[in-house]
């Protein structure tokens, strides 16, 4: 098994000690009775230059550790502050050191909205972002079949949730494209080996049409970086662990912004 294979087996044993605590009907109800999100993410990322969406995460399975004190209220406060557009949240909890809680209390916190980042195995999980006060979750096409990807783009619509659809080739594209997303992100790091391409969005963004939002994922972490995103026309970059890293999380932004 790769590394992807078991974080999407940990994420079906989550689902189904969360379904013996409180059952799918239950979470939809609660889900169905929350405030209208309005696709408050994908209009986030409808600004006139790159987007950033920026990562709250503790650990990783390539990193480890990334950080050891993990103030998560307050380093969202701080990407805020800096001017992000939106804030990814890990709630995988074995390799990521992530929580539902984290992804709770920082929804409740900040004004911006939220991505639940995890590994969505399961229709409960997209009803339990909503509880968490998520305006979008992640769905991983290489661990998602392509009848259940649309099913779970259609739930997304009905509950106003963004589905930010991730892909990593050129099947993928065609099947993030087969059910309906909005928004597809191109991870530049292979989850089943962990290698990093920075040239994987760029060859795979003329692929996605106009009128869909494209973000380059993972391994973002100069304003070089940030320039090839701009330059192949990207509507958002996800930066994860060069933000983590910095001590001053409102100048790295403002550097790798280019500003």
């Amino acid at each position: 098994m790769t590394i992807l294979d078991e974080l999407a087996a940990h994420a079906r044993e989550r689902v189904a000690m969360a379904k013996e605590k409180i059952s799918l009907e239950e979470i939809k109800a609660l889900a169905k009775s929350t405030p209208a999100r309005g696709f408050a993410f994908e209009e986030a990322l409808k600004v006139s230059d790159v987007a950033f969406i920026c990562e709250c995460k503790k650990a990783s399975p390539s990193k480890g550790l990334i950080a050891k004190d993990f103030p998560y209220l307050e380093i969202a406060g701080e990407y805020e502050a800096a001017g992000a557009e939106a804030i990814s949240v890990l709630t995988e909890p074995k390799w990521f050191l992530g929580s539902a809680e984290y992804l709770r209390e920082i929804a409740a916190a900040v004004k911006i909205p939220c991505l639940r980042k995890d590994f969505t195995v399961d229709e409960y999980m997209i009803y339990e972002a909503a509880t968490l006060g998520a305006s979008a979750v992640l769905l991983i096409c290489s661990i998602t079949k392509k009848e259940d990807l649309k099913r779970y783009v259609g739930i997304c619509e009905k509950l106003e949730l963004t589905a930010l659809v991730e892909a990593h080739n050129e099947e993928e594209i065609k099947d993030a494209l087969y059910a309906g997303a909005r928004v597809i992100g191109v991870n530049n790091r292979n989850l089943k080996d962990f290698s990093v391409d920075m040239d994987n969005a760029k060859r795979l963004r003329d692929m996605v049409p106009e009128g869909v939002l494209f973000v380059s994922e993972s391994g973002v972490s100069s304003p070089a970086d940030v320039a090839v995103a701009r330059d192949m026309g990207a509507d958002a970059v996800l930066v994860g662990e060069a933000l983590m890293r910095a001590v001053d999380k409102k100048e790295k932004l403002r550097k790798l912004r280019g500003m």
